[in-house]
């Protein structure tokens, strides 16, 4: 029978979540849920939406939170944040979740070269509650100095590629 018992997570060790909200995974100290990602030592739940890169290496989970830098009209532009990496002894489904809803969050990603050189990674994702998509820009190198045309006219050309309301 044990091979049906549900792990449950401690009261204590509970994130507050959302009205919306429910746990699909833990290992502690991080804890999954539809809506996103608790990780140690950050105040809040990391949107699905808005991590940036995720790799599980068989022993520790590392995650690249994206951290807004300009709200522009059709997009924001976004960096890297701090990774933050907790080794999980008892990984569970943990990094089969984080991987499942990172991907299913995606829209959109391509990577475009700009005319000056720079690159840019352009991403439409869905974000519950949010009725179309939310746009983000990463360029690489990392910065922003100025809005950028180009990358406004690759934004527009990607939405208008894709079908339903973005």
């Amino acid at each position: 029978m044990a091979l049906f018992r549900r792990r449950s997570l401690p009261a204590d060790r509970r994130p507050l979540l959302s009205r919306d909200e429910r746990v699909v995974a833990f290992a502690l100290p991080v804890v999954v849920t539809n809506l996103g990602l608790w990780l140690p030592d950050r105040p809040s739940r990391v949107g699905w939406h808005e991590v940036h890169k995720a790799v599980w290496t068989g022993r520790e989970l590392s995650v690249v939170p994206a951290e807004p830098v300009a709200e522009l009209p059709e997009y924001t532009v976004v960096a890297d944040a701090p990774a933050v990496t907790v080794a999980l002894d008892d990984p569970d489904r943990v990094p089969e979740q984080v991987r499942t809803r990172v991907n299913r969050s995606i829209a959109y990603s391509e990577h475009h070269r700009l005319p000056d050189g720079r690159g840019v990674r352009v991403v439409a994702r869905r974000v519950p509650g949010l009725n179309g998509l939310h746009w983000t820009v990463r360029y690489d190198p990392p910065g922003l100095s100025d809005p950028d045309p180009a990358v406004a006219e690759l934004v527009a050309v990607a939405r208008a590629g894709l079908p339903g309301p973005v």
